[in-house]
């Protein structure tokens, strides 16, 4: 399997990501430049936590305009997998290919620590690898992960089972506690959550494995209720 980790001006999680999927999981990967208008040969593409340029206006209102993102869509579209992490979160709720908002922290306060998840669905390309109700700890670095919606919005992801991930001791306000986010149609899914840090024992947990283990099962067939990522 090839990871697709994009770089945007001011990221710094990318490495991050690099080394979770290359040098925990196994499995290839490169970094695409944000200005890329293609996203080459890759079978998933992860949009890493950190920062990117513009998010003194908002976190990931300029970073959506990137070129790579029109690839980002069009990968989406055909059903390739995409999971945005913390900013990578919040581009993709910029860009519209995920409901919802991040806002302030309810404290105005940037807050780093361990939070503890529980998974709501293991029905998903992201999740499959745990069970329901899983208890996972990863590690949590933002200002702006309060996630918001209207009740029309929160109410519809309840109901079609696309909460992947609560939080337990909610730390930023997020309404219903909700951690992560999928697309309608699964193959998208946003988490402030960075799983990429909690990859191995040495870094506290590797709980986060469990993400990027559920992203290989689909690429090599074993959930087959998503047709394989797209190739662009």
């Amino acid at each position: 399997m090839k990871f697709g980790v994009i770089v945007f001006p001011g990221s710094n999680c990318d490495h991050d990501a690099f080394y979770a999927v290359s040098g925990n999981l196994g499995q290839k990967a490169e970094f695409i430049w944000h200005d890329s208008a293609t996203l080459g040969d890759v079978d998933a593409v992860i949009l890493p936590g950190g920062f990117a340029y513009g998010d003194y206006l908002r976190c990931g209102a300029i970073a959506k305009f990137s070129p790579v993102m029109q690839a980002v869509r069009q990968f989406a579209a055909l059903g390739g997998l995409v999971l945005g992490v913390c900013n990578g979160f919040q581009i993709l709720v910029e860009a519209g290919l995920l409901p919802g908002a991040l806002i302030r922290n309810r404290s105005l306060k940037f807050i780093c620590r361990d939070v503890h998840l529980r998974t709501e669905t293991a029905h998903s390309p992201f999740t499959s690898a745990a069970h329901r109700g899983e208890i996972l700890r990863m590690p949590i670095a933002h200002g702006e992960g309060c996630y918001f919606a209207d009740d029309r919005t929160l109410d519809e992801l309840e109901a079609q089972d696309r909460v992947a991930f609560r939080y337990l001791d909610n730390p930023n306000g997020s309404l219903r506690d909700i951690a992560g986010v999928l697309s309608r149609e699964r193959n998208v899914m946003g988490m402030m959550p960075h799983p990429e840090r909690a990859t191995e024992p040495l870094m506290g947990s590797s709980d986060g494995l469990v993400v990027f283990e559920s992203m290989l099962r689909v690429v090599q067939g074993a959930w087959p209720s998503l047709a394989p990522a797209a190739k662009r």
